[in-house]
């Protein structure tokens, strides 16, 4: 299995409802980081990311959560359920999806990270509210 830490911007940033509920205990590290081409939009009480590759001004702020090696298997299966992620599933909501995120030391870093799934995307880009700015918790 690919160990891959997670990038997470919405409900499981510290401080958010879900950090606690599914993070707490199973982290072995949680560093500030971005994700260029992605940007954000507001869900019924949660952010999707939606992928814009050619977006200059795609940046997402968010956490690098790294997860303790003996708890990986249990997180990864918890979040997936959380994100209603299961692969191949025309159904999701979301897509488990490695992608580069950027630390704030300026260190690159290989991350899974949940964006909309294809039809949620074209649905949020055609009647969604952008997150100015890319972050979640700034939109309030």
């Amino acid at each position: 299995m690919l160990m891959l830490p997670f990038f997470v911007y919405g409900t499981l940033r510290p401080g958010e409802p879900n950090h606690d509920l599914f993070l707490r205990g199973r982290t072995h590290a949680e560093e500030p980081a971005t994700m260029r081409g992605v940007v954000l939009y507001d869900g019924p009480g949660y952010p999707y990311a939606v992928e814009e590759p050619g977006s200059a001004d795609g940046l997402v702020t968010g956490e690098v959560v790294t997860a303790r090696p003996e708890a990986y298997g249990e997180l990864l299966r918890s979040l997936d359920l959380l994100e209603e992620y299961a692969p191949g599933d025309p159904a999701n909501l979301y897509e488990r999806v490695e992608r580069p995120a950027t630390l704030d030391d300026g260190t690159v870093v290989r991350a899974w990270v949940y964006v909309a799934a294809p039809a949620v995307a074209v649905r949020l880009r055609a009647w969604g509210k952008l997150i100015e700015g890319g972050d979640w918790r700034a939109r309030r």
